[in-house]
């Protein structure tokens, strides 16, 4: 089986184990069926994933030119605390930007290589945890704009970690953490103006991934240098896929690369 199509963040489905989605163009690919089986996958051309033309991708899936200029890249999308959409602030395109961030938001504990916060759009829970590759995780509070959430995760951060370690993630290095008590422990930190919207403590969400077999060590896979890659898939988690002998490689910094898939 060979599919060409172009390189998308996976669908999930968060049931007893994660289940994984490559979409392309009229046709997907239930990613979790090919654990166990070698597969090829080979750079074959590049589509931005906002003009659609065949030029180099700079970042997020974007050309150069479509990433310094549309307002899905803006500096607010990684940066919550800097979005303006609620003082009526256009950054690059303000009905882009409320609808996207007068939503409300939840910021959150993830545990995958170690407690991190973060924020996300209620509605991308507990999408954004899977894409984290986080076995676990708990709400802090909704937000009702991502401005509000953006300074609640900048104060957590002081004592609070806010990256993945992705090499420890996918090794499954991981640490035993409390975070219901972890979470009680960092509600002090939360400005004046967010405490009104802390949530009840709940149970956290536990999160199983599709994984054979853990490496020891990791390598990554970069397509625009290697151009091809054939290996046994061993397990998917949170954006990557595992290979044996240790390679793995990131979905999501390979977004807007055209490939062959195929299965072998």
């Amino acid at each position: 089986m060979t599919l060409t199509g172009t390189i998308r963040k996976m669908q999930t489905d968060l049931q007893e184990t994660v289940q994984y989605y490559m979409v392309f163009k009229g046709e997907f690919v239930h990613v979790n069926q090919l654990l166990g089986s070698t597969i090829t996958i080979s750079h074959v051309g590049n589509e931005c994933l906002n003009c659609g033309l065949d030029k180099k991708i700079w970042r997020q899936g974007y050309c150069y030119d479509c990433f310094n200029n549309i307002p899905q890249a803006g500096d607010w999308i990684m940066k919550p605390e800097l979005s303006r959409a609620h003082l009526d602030q256009e950054d690059r395109d303000l009905e882009y930007e409320k609808k996207v961030q007068l939503k409300p938001h939840i910021v959150y504990l993830a545990n995958s290589s170690n407690v991190k916060v973060g924020v996300t759009r209620k509605t991308q829970v507990p999408t954004r945890w899977i894409d984290q590759g986080a076995h676990e995780a708990v709400a802090i509070l909704e937000a009702p704009n991502r401005y509000i959430a953006g300074i609640t995760e900048v104060a957590l951060k002081s004592q609070v970690a806010d990256k993945t370690n992705w090499r420890k993630m996918l090794t499954h290095t991981v640490e035993d953490v409390d975070l219901l008590r972890f979470r009680e422990s960092v509600l002090h930190l939360i400005p004046k103006e967010a405490e009104e919207f802390i949530l009840p403590a709940t149970a956290e969400t536990h999160i199983c991934f599709p994984v054979q077999e853990y490496p020891k060590k990791v390598s990554s896979i970069n397509l625009a240098k290697a151009k091809t890659h054939t290996g046994k898939l061993v397990g998917i988690k949170g954006q990557y896929f595992i290979f044996d002998h240790g390679k793995v490689m990131n979905v999501r910094s390979h977004e807007g690369f055209v490939i062959d898939l195929q299965v072998n």
